[in-house]
């Protein structure tokens, strides 16, 4: 087992609980299960209980629905440093949707909802962090809202482009990076559109110089006339 303080300090690095007591770091940190979960192994499916949750390590988990008709929409992509699996915390039970792993095994630590509701209960600064957290969540789920009512799907698919490369882009130069683990039915599971779109726009990007792309990469040459 990994030494306590190494613990502690990847429990610092969420913003959920950067204002925990070195004392209540230390008690979650002993408490954390850590696990390896294989690639596109499912942690969990709808019916499954929410007292856990998730903090990611290492590697990629989606988390997604299905429609009626089994189709699938991915709701998002949890990378490190992130959490998932939270909505326990504000009442749920019963998981609501599916979170798997991707084509890389992935590192999880796994906490007890219930211990950290514990906490909530006489840490105030606490309660208001978890607040937080939903009220980001909320405000992201409308945006993407938004976006599926006013945004056509080229430009839902170049706005996912951007915004991953912003937030896990690497320069190059002059040049953005993104390696990624996501098939073209993933990136249209995200974007609400289909395969053959995606395939489309992407192909249409690269035959007019705007980007470069294989398996698992993405490399944009002008994030500036990417729109």
């Amino acid at each position: 087992m990994e030494n306590l303080d190494t613990r502690i300090n990847f429990l610092s690095q969420f913003p959920l609980f950067k204002n925990l007591s070195e004392t209540e770091k230390r008690t979650l940190a002993q408490s954390m299960e850590r696990k390896v979960f294989r690639r596109y192994k499912t942690i969990y499916t709808p019916g499954d209980s929410s007292g856990k949750l998730f903090l990611l390590e290492k590697g990629t988990v989606k988390i997604s629905t299905h429609s009626d008709d089994g189709r699938e929409v991915i709701k998002s992509l949890i990378h490190p440093i992130a959490m998932f699996g939270e909505m326990g915390l504000v009442g749920e039970e019963s998981r609501k949707d599916f979170a798997q792993v991707l084509k890389e095994d992935v590192q999880v630590y796994i906490l007890e909802v219930a211990q950290i509701k514990s906490l909530m209960q006489t840490n105030f600064t606490l309660c208001n962090d978890v607040m937080s957290l939903f009220g980001s969540r909320l405000m992201r789920a409308e945006n993407k809202l938004e976006a599926l009512i006013f945004k056509d799907a080229r430009t839902r698919i170049i706005d996912f482009i951007k915004d991953s490369i912003m937030d896990r882009g690497r320069r190059i130069g002059y040049e953005m990076l993104l390696r990624h683990s996501l098939t073209h039915q993933d990136i249209a599971n995200i974007t609400c559109t289909s395969r053959q779109t995606v395939t489309l726009v992407l192909n249409e990007l690269k035959k007019s110089n705007l980007i470069h792309f294989n398996r698992g990469k993405i490399l944009v040459r002008d994030m500036e006339a990417l729109a």
